[in-house]
């Protein structure tokens, strides 16, 4: 079986390895056909690590999957052989204080794909997973919107975290997936007004396409100041969704006093600094934001109701053998990528 390994910075191989084997009747086995490429695996690819989660070369890779079923176990009723499935890419213990508590993103024993130490990245041929990880696609969709399905599950999950009511201003720091992922999801639940931020031209357009009513590119010009004369007073609620900690300050100088800034986007260092006395003073509410929980499904049933058309937020597909050309093109934001798949050969 092939599979995708890190084996050094910026340096990915194909290897064969032994395939998965199913050892407990509630196991299901993937023939996996699309992963895309996260910021999260780019992080690993450029640096070698997250924070103090650091790679141990060779390390599998990737997350954001989806394929179809190969066998299922005795005790498995959810799917059947044939099925398109998406894939949550958390596996929990499902016994742990958090779990019992119907925490599971933060699972004392939980295990995901790809990540250092845990379970074995995704840009594999086959794997083996528990049935409630494996998410039957409703009639219509393909493994291009089962693919998205994961991100989309993030901004959904930061999203009624924040409890939004549709007069509250938002702002969304970094429009990458993540970013856009919140920005659809704070439009079609809350209708908020919404300003968006980052350092493409390309991602603010996509922005724009999904509803965002005022873009500005940090880049070129003071994005919070712009926004602050749009609301003097400050927004209700900001979304870090770029993994720059320094847009967490920035975050901090829009909110409003009372405000919340929910940081959703993972800075690559593991030590991070804000300005404490400004929060203090605005009393600001600081969301860590850990994945997602219970999320996909309502994410592929908004999609097979039409009510997120997002097919064209993969701009860019590779075959196995040129995933590094993939990883390199979204480290170096080229070609206007927004997000790279790739095909896995079956």
């Amino acid at each position: 079986m092939k599979a995708a390994f890190f084996t050094g910075v910026r340096r990915i191989e194909i290897r064969q390895t032994a395939p998965p084997r199913m050892e407990q009747p509630n196991q299901v086995r993937v023939r996996v056909e699309r992963v895309g490429v996260c910021g999260s695996d780019v992080h690993y690819y450029l640096h070698g690590r997250i924070g103090d989660q650091l790679l141990q070369v060779p390390a599998s890779l990737g997350h954001e999957c989806a394929g179809t079923v190969m066998e299922v176990g005795s005790a498995v009723h959810q799917v059947k052989v044939g099925d398109l499935v998406a894939i949550d890419p958390a596996i929990v213990c499902g016994r742990c204080d958090q779990c019992q508590a119907g925490r599971p993103n933060t699972c004392r024993q939980l295990q995901f794909l790809g990540a250092p130490g845990e379970a074995p990245g995704a840009v594999r041929e086959e794997l083996v997973l528990p049935e409630e990880n494996c998410f039957r696609l409703p009639v219509g969709l393909t493994l291009d919107h089962a693919v998205l399905a994961e991100p989309l599950s993030i901004g959904l999950y930061a999203v009624r975290l924040a409890r939004l009511e549709a007069e509250q201003r938002v702002a969304i720091l970094g429009c990458g997936p993540i970013g856009l992922s919140v920005l659809v999801w704070v439009k079609l639940l809350a209708g908020c007004r919404v300003y968006a931020t980052d350092l493409l031209d390309e991602r603010l357009w996509a922005a724009q396409r999904c509803g965002a009513d005022w873009t500005g590119n940090a880049h070129r010009e003071d994005a919070t100041a712009a926004i602050l004369q749009e609301e003097p007073l400050g927004v209700d609620c900001v979304f870090e969704c770029s993994g720059d900690a320094a847009c967490v300050s920035e975050g901090i100088r829009l909110a409003k006093p009372g405000g919340r800034i929910l940081w959703v986007g993972i800075p690559p260092d593991e030590q991070v600094g804000v300005p404490a006395h400004l929060a203090r003073r605005k009393e600001i509410t600081l969301q860590f934001v850990r994945r997602q929980r219970g999320c996909i499904q309502p994410v592929l049933d908004a999609m097979a109701q039409g009510q997120l058309n997002l097919l064209w937020w993969i701009t860019h597909r590779y075959p196995l053998e040129q995933i590094q050309e993939a990883f390199e093109l979204a480290a170096q934001y080229r070609d206007g990528v927004l997000k790279a798949v790739i095909h896995l050969p079956h």
